[in-house]
C-alpha cells in the first residue's frame, strides 16, 4: 500500500498502458514502484527508460558491485522497498551475508569487506548518499587507485544518484513494503 492513489494495470490506457506492458513483458506485471507514478503516465515511461539505461551500463562493475553500491544507498536512506530487493540480489550474487549485515548496520566506509575495490565502492556510495557536497577529486582518485576506470566511476556515480532519487520517491509516497520475490528483484528492468 502507498499513501497516494495509483492506477491499476487493468485500468491503464495510452502511455501508461505502454509503460506497464513494457515492464510486464519481462516481469509479468508492473512493479508497485512503477504504479506509484501512474497519475503521471509520461513520468512512468521516462522512469522506466532511465532505469533501463542506468542498469544497462557497459562498465566493468560487476552485478555484485552494482548491487552493493545501490544497497549502501538504500540502507542509508532507510528505504525498505529498495533495500529488500537489493538484499535478495546480493544473496543471489553470492555476497557474504556478514558484509550485507554490516552495511545494513551503517558500516560502509573504511575496510568493511577486506577487498580494496569493494571498500572503495562502498565508501564512495555512502559518502555520495550522506554527504554529497563533500565529494572531492580525491574521492575519485581513490576509486581509480582501487582499479575502477573512469567509465566504472561514471556508472557508479549514476547508479548511486539514481537510487537516491528512487529511494526518495518510494519513501516520500509511502512505498514501504518489501519486495516480494527474487523474481521481482532480478527481473524488473524492462527489456
Amino acid at each position: 500500500m502507498t499513501w497516494i492513489e495509483t492506477i491499476a494495470p487493468q485500468d491503464a490506457e495510452g502511455v501508461l498502458r505502454e509503460a506497464y506492458d513494457w515492464q510486464a513483458r519481462k516481469l509479468g506485471e508492473p512493479t508497485t514502484f512503477t504504479q506509484l507514478g501512474s497519475l503521471y503516465p509520461e513520468l512512468v515511461l521516462e522512469r522506466l527508460k532511465l532505469y533501463k539505461v542506468v542498469e544497462g551500463s557497459g562498465s566493468g562493475l560487476t552485478k555484485a558491485e552494482r548491487a552493493l553500491a545501490a544497497f549502501v544507498t538504500s540502507a542509508r536512506n532507510q528505504t525498505p522497498h529498495c533495500s529488500s530487493g537489493l538484499r535478495l540480489q546480493l544473496g543471489e550474487f553470492g555476497v557474504d551475508p556478514g558484509l550485507v549485515a554490516r552495511i545494513w548496520a551503517g558500516e560502509a566506509e573504511g575496510s568493511v569487506s577486506g577487498d580494496p575495490r569493494i571498500d572503495a565502492i562502498l565508501t564512495y556510495s555512502g559518502k555520495l548518499t550522506s554527504a554529497p557536497g563533500s565529494i572531492a577529486e580525491d574521492d575519485i582518485q581513490q576509486l581509480r587507485d582501487a582499479g575502477l576506470s573512469d567509465l566504472d566511476i561514471v556508472d557508479l556515480n549514476n547508479l548511486v544518484a539514481y537510487y537516491n532519487y528512487v529511494n526518495r520517491v518510494a519513501n516520500g509516497l509511502g512505498l514501504l513494503e518489501e519486495v516480494g520475490s527474487l523474481h521481482e528483484a532480478l527481473e524488473s528492468v524492462p527489456e
